[in-house]
């Protein structure tokens, strides 16, 4: 049996293997990603197969036998360069984890004839896929500028990039095209691979990850239809305004990788994207040090998405009530190092640390503790006004009757608009999709009941308002402009519902 890979013949030896499986682990084709284990859900492992779009990670090989398979490496170099240069121009990789895949979307589209102005058309088609980075709306850009000249590299976008997302980005279409150097990507072709057992109590090594996930006895997650309270009870008192947040996953797509050669440094999990803090300090990089060295060959590490929903950490939920002086009390998950964020940005409210069943939460994901503390303080005054953030960045936004979201930010020297607006507009979508719709089932004793990447909740293309970001410059020293966005419009858009005392709040 085989099937043709760019133009290549691969023959197949595991009939039961996905086709993600043959292109990444037998053709070599590391543009394909893999961003849901294999769920179906994040449109990341798109390939064309006769020329239509296919989810890869769910089509048994055997099904495409003797088909044409072409991936984003695979498309002619004028028409891989064109939409590389589309959305590079938009703002519509940062990344670059998901937009291989989209690529391959856009292009099974253009084929059919759809107009480059069909933005509904667009945005439909992304329903398959999932970009946490962008907002959507730069990608829908994209679509609608295939065909614009590529844009240089810059270092000016590259480090307004770093500035925005907190390690080093490089910005360009090489990106687009899913060569932002991922960890998974990058280890030799003859390494062995290390996953998760079913149980998350050791790591099954063997010579590829279908065999690995087989002998680990993985079993697909499920996501749950029951509802769970938020885990936190309010404090006592009579408060003006009370907010409750339930657990949120923070929903990056490449799940933690890394790799090692015996007595070698491992790959870093952070390649070209910092997970909004999620893989400051993960297991992977010291995993695969540690296996290398027992095997003494190289060793692949890599989370499943489940292994990632169950190990990531979570934004800390809270329970908090709060009085129009800006005095009251913040209940709060226990996690190092929240309390103090917190009282960096509210020193009236009381934090008082919790012990609650659940899964691990950190301090270091975006904005935690002091985007919730800011946004209580901006819920008794008469407006949400300007936010500053501890990065230096301040924003403002407002939320239309319409649900349209309008959003200034000031951030310092500018360095690239393209690069600045795309994470302003990303962490807007972030923020509504927070308040609205992001929750995450964990029931009383702590165990996660949503373990697929569509349960967390994150809201689609289709879903998402219009957003327009303009842009105050100024000749300081740039800054980190998007964490105070995600603040603005989380405060913005709690606002504009009238201020439910639990989230999320629903549309």
């Amino acid at each position: 049996m085989h099937v043709i890979v760019d133009g290549a013949t691969i023959e197949i030896t595991d009939e039961g293997a996905t086709l993600l499986d043959v292109l990444r682990e037998d053709a070599g084709v590391r543009a394909v990603k893999d961003g849901c284990s294999p769920q179906g859900q994040c449109g990341c492992c798109t390939v064309l197969v006769d020329g239509r779009p296919r989810v890869s990670c769910v089509t048994p090989v055997r099904r495409v036998r003797g088909r044409e398979i072409t991936t984003v490496d695979g498309l002619p170099g004028e028409v891989a360069l064109a939409w590389a240069a589309a959305f590079t121009a938009t703002g519509a990789s940062q990344c670059g984890f998901c937009t291989p895949g989209i690529i391959c979307r856009f292009e099974g589209l253009r084929a059919k004839g759809t107009r480059p102005d069909d933005r509904a058309a667009a945005a439909a088609a992304l329903q398959a896929h999932l970009c946490r980075c962008t907002g959507w709306q730069s990608i829908v850009d994209a679509w609608g500028a295939f065909g614009t000249e590529p844009v240089p590299a810059s270092s000016a976008a590259a480090r307004r990039a770093e500035i925005e997302g907190r390690v080093p980005h490089e910005v360009g279409v090489e990106i687009a095209l899913g060569r932002g150097g991922f960890a998974d990507d990058a280890a030799p072709s003859d390494a062995l691979v290390a996953v998760l057992s079913s149980e998350g109590d050791e790591w099954v090594v063997a010579e590829s990850r279908a065999e690995a996930m087989r002998s680990a006895g993985k079993v697909q997650g499920r996501r749950t239809t029951a509802a769970f309270d938020p885990p936190v009870e309010l404090p006592a008192g009579d408060y003006d305004r009370t907010l409750r947040t339930t657990w949120v996953d923070p929903a990056y797509l490449e799940t933690d990788a890394s790799w090692c050669r015996p007595g070698g440094e491992p790959a870093s999990p952070l390649a070209n994207g910092g997970a909004f803090g999620a893989k400051v300090d993960r297991e992977v990089a010291a995993v695969a040090r540690r296996l290398a060295d027992e095997h003494q060959r190289p060793v692949r590490v890599r989370y499943s998405r489940e292994d990632a929903v169950r190990r990531g950490p979570k934004r800390p939920p809270i329970a908090a009530g709060i009085n129009a002086d800006g005095t009251g009390v913040v209940r709060v998950v226990r996690t190092p190092g929240i309390a103090t964020a917190i009282a960096a940005v509210a020193p009236g409210l009381v934090v008082e640390e919790v012990d609650v069943a659940g899964p691990p939460t950190s301090a270091s994901l975006r904005g935690a503790g002091w985007v919730e503390a800011v946004v209580l303080l901006s819920a008794v005054r008469d407006e949400v006004g300007w936010i500053d953030s501890p990065g230096g960045g301040s924003a403002t936004a407002t939320v239309a009757d319409d649900g349209s979201i309008t959003v200034r930010v000031r951030a310092g020297s500018v360095l690239d608009e393209t690069v600045l607006r795309s994470y302003c507009i990303g962490a807007a979508h972030m923020a509504l999709s927070w308040v609205t719709s992001e929750s995450l089932g964990v029931d009383a004793d702590g165990e996660i009941h949503d373990l697929t990447i569509r349960s967390f909740g994150v809201l689609r293309a289709i879903d998402t308002p219009p957003i327009s970001v303009a842009i105050e410059s100024d000749d300081g020293e740039p800054v980190n402009g998007s964490d105070a966005v995600f603040a603005a419009v989380a405060a913005a858009v709690w606002r504009s519902r009238g201020f439910p005392p639990v989230w999320p709040t629903g549309s």
